[in-house]
Formats: structure tokens, sequence, C-alpha cells
């Protein structure tokens, strides 16, 4: 039940429109950004009989200066003892890193998926409906990724960073504010 809440809240098209305009009026850089989240159990061929969790193809874009790029992801969001677990897979083999969307994906085993070695799966909790949680990714020995989420009704809330040498090259003071398209 709380996996299906969670993913309930987390798929679909998101994008941070409304956050974007008021920072644009009040003069500060900031990206627009959506997010587009689809399950993709549909696509993965053997998945385990008794496997309870879901695959989101995560869509991610972001324009600032009239510059966008995407940032594709692949998670597996399970409900464990613990909370909600988010782990992070690499993109499959054979597909542009640069392109690779829900509906560009090709049909994949599931014995070919690559659990991330690089990032630290993010742990969420359940608080009078709103999930919260994430992780402290270690990428290399100077280049970390911080990773902080809030879920609910009305939006999700995502701060992401990275340092190198403790200096932050990307991510923004106040958390990107996604609502639903």
């Amino acid at each position: 039940m709380k996996l299906d809440k969670f993913i309930g809240m987390m798929t679909g098209h998101f994008d941070n429109k409304e956050q974007f305009d008021m920072m644009q009026k009040a003069g500060k850089i900031y990206p627009y950004a959506e997010h587009i989240n689809t399950i993709c159990n549909d696509k993965i061929k053997n998945i385990p009989k008794d496997f309870n969790g879901k695959f989101v193809v995560e869509e991610s874009y972001y324009e600032t200066n009239g510059k966008r790029h995407a940032s594709p992801h692949i998670f597996l969001i399970m409900e464990t003892d613990d909370g909600i677990v988010l782990s992070s897979y690499e993109i499959p083999a054979g597909e542009d890193k640069n392109t690779f969307s829900y509906n560009s994906m090709k049909n994949v085993d599931y014995a070919e998926l690559k659990k991330s070695e690089k990032f630290t799966p993010a742990l969420y909790h359940e608080k009078s409906g709103i999930w919260e949680g994430g992780s402290i990714s270690q990428f290399s020995p100077v280049m970390t990724f911080k990773l902080w989420e809030k879920f609910s009704d009305s939006c999700l809330e995502v701060s992401e960073s990275m340092e190198v040498n403790g200096k932050r090259t990307f991510g923004y003071d106040e958390p990107i504010i996604y609502k639903r398209v």
C-alpha cells in the first residue's frame, strides 16, 4: 500500500513553471525544469514473479539561459521495513544517454540491468501523507552528490547538489518545486 501511494505521488508530468516565473520576476537565476516519471516494468522482460518493486524512468529537463539539457535516470523503488528505498540503475546498454526516455526505451532483460555503484540508495519516510528523504553519495574521492526530496499530493520538492572538494558545482539554495502538469 505505501509503495503504491509513494509511486502515485511521484509519477506523472511535473514542472516548476510557477516557481520559475516567480524567480524571474525577482531577478534570480533559476532553471525552468521538468520531470516526467513513468513506471517502466512493462519494458523489462523476465522480472522475477515475486518481485514487488517498480522501475521508473525519470526524464529530467533543465533549461537555463535558453539552453536545455536532459538528465535521464532509471530508478527502482521498493518498500522495505525501513521505508521506501529508491536505488539508481544505469541506463541500459545500447541506449543513448542524451535522448533516453520512456518512449524511446527498448525492452531490456531484468538480468541486464545494472545497479549504479556510485549512487547511495535514498530512503524515504511518510509523515501525515508527506514523504521525505534522500541520500548522500560519494561519486569520487572529491565529488559528493546530495539529494533531498519531499513528495506530497500538491508537489515534489527536490534539492540536488554536487560538490567538488567541498565547493558546490551544481545545485541551488532553494529546492525546485515541481507541480503536476
